[in-house]
């Protein structure tokens, strides 16, 4: 299992907008050396991803 890095990134990330996408890859990357298995850390970079700019973006509404 490798990192990800500069713009190599997990094919299911492709059609993300490109923000959403670094995090995922942020994110992934941590879960990986946290010794999780690479599709673990592909969907709990993304799903996390998604929840941090919700979270975001509620924070920005109040």
């Amino acid at each position: 299992m490798m990192p990800w890095y500069n713009g190599d990134y997990p094919p299911s990330y492709k059609n993300q907008p490109k923000k959403l996408r670094e995090k995922a890859v942020e994110i992934a990357n941590q879960v990986l050396t946290d010794g999780a298995d690479e599709g673990i850390a592909i969907a709990t970079g993304l799903k996390r991803a998604r929840q941090y700019f919700a979270d975001k973006k509620k924070t920005e509404n109040k």
